[in-house]
């Protein structure tokens, strides 16, 4: 078996500004259009994708460092950026609620948490370097 793509799926019931804030606002290049009668989907490119598996512990301690308490379910998506609190400003003016402001971790990044349309918890981190 070989995966060759991760695609992280969310359905929205605002189709039209999800679509608005993850193409236009975070810049997510559209891939495809695969709308039919039956339904709207548009791809967009986020980049190289890994899938991160935590415990419920470490889940916990990321919340703890990035807003303070667990906050996040069981699906929150990071999304690495050059300057993580000047993206999390602009998406905040786009309509993100923003749950934490720029922390810096343990891991040295700076990480934002924000909570974008159709609620999915996003995490915008800028890695500090040493």
């Amino acid at each position: 078996m070989s995966v060759r793509e991760l695609r992280l799926v969310i359905t929205a019931e605002d189709y039209e500004e999800a679509l608005r804030f993850y193409r236009d606002v975070l810049g997510l290049p559209e891939l495809a259009d695969f709308s039919s009668p039956d339904g709207r989907v548009r791809l967009l490119d986020a980049g190289r994708a890994t899938l991160e598996i935590v415990d419920s512990r470490q889940a916990e301690f990321i919340d703890r460092v990035e807003v303070g308490s667990r906050v996040a379910g069981p699906i929150r998506v990071a999304f690495e950026v050059t300057d993580a609190a000047g993206a999390a400003d602009e998406l905040a003016g786009a309509g993100a609620e923003i749950v934490a402001p720029p922390t810096r971790t343990p891991w040295n990044s700076l990480n934002a948490r924000l909570r974008g349309p159709a609620g999915l918890q996003l995490t915008l981190f800028e890695e500090l370097g040493d």
